[in-house]
């Protein structure tokens, strides 16, 4: 089989997937892309390697890739790491949930919002973590960590992420793995983040001349280029 028909297989098997670089990860996340590559793809420690949180969504398929359901999950890694949750209790945490919920990537999934606690209270029980212990006894310190943010703009069908709406409060860009490999676009438009930003550049900036040449609003224009800057790291 040649390479043409290779590249060609592998993005038929994409499709619906998302396919992210551990850059863009971190563009679209704000998480340092060694901490991505980290929780995804483990590390080696005294001469010992850890293997990633989870099974990557694109493994045997794409080296060091992202699916759209990891880049969604890493955010949730992010928040307890945060909070000073160690790697092997979100791991556990991780196994746990996907069990219970019968869910590939369960901390994205709405029913973590619900049952997470008593996911963390089991992994207390097991590992005597003492980083745990409000998150397994506080409802208010659980709510904290998994707060709103996280699950806002998250679009969900059957219990299960379809889309990210990143802005807060505008849905005109959004990551959709059915989409250009889940990179951002507009909503409305279909035209990609890059490209408006690009084009935004070229015309010294110049909004309203970067609509008119793609025959969008100004609105979708000014939503791709604050994407842009917030992602900019």
């Amino acid at each position: 089989m040649g390479s043409h028909h290779e590249i060609n297989d592998l993005e038929a098997s994409l499709l619906g997937v998302g396919l992210y670089t551990p850059a863009e990860a971190a563009a679209y996340t704000g998480i340092p892309a060694p901490q991505i590559r980290r929780w995804l793809f483990g590390y080696e420690s005294g001469g010992k390697h850890y293997s990633g949180l989870w099974h990557p969504q694109l493994e045997g398929k794409a080296d060091q890739a992202l699916g759209f359901h990891d880049l969604l999950e890493i955010r949730f890694v992010n928040a307890f790491r945060r909070h000073g949750v160690s790697l092997q209790a979100i791991r556990l945490a991780s196994m746990h949930a996907r069990e219970m919920f019968n869910q590939a990537y369960p901390f994205t999934c709405k029913r973590f919002q619900t049952d997470g606690k008593a996911i963390f209270a089991i992994v207390l029980e097991e590992t005597g973590d003492e980083s745990l212990l409000d998150l397994a006894k506080k409802q208010y310190a659980f709510k904290q960590v998994i707060s709103s943010s996280l699950y806002r703009g998250i679009e969900y069908s059957n219990n299960e992420a379809q889309r990210w709406f990143p802005l807060n409060r505008n849905r005109r860009v959004v990551l959709d793995p059915a989409r250009n490999f889940g990179k951002p676009v507009l909503t409305e438009a279909g035209m990609t983040v890059e490209a408006i930003v690009s084009a935004w550049h070229a015309e010294e900036k110049n909004t309203k001349r970067v609509a008119s040449l793609y025959e969008v609003n100004v609105a979708d224009v000014e939503a791709a280029i604050q994407f842009e800057q917030r992602t900019a790291v």
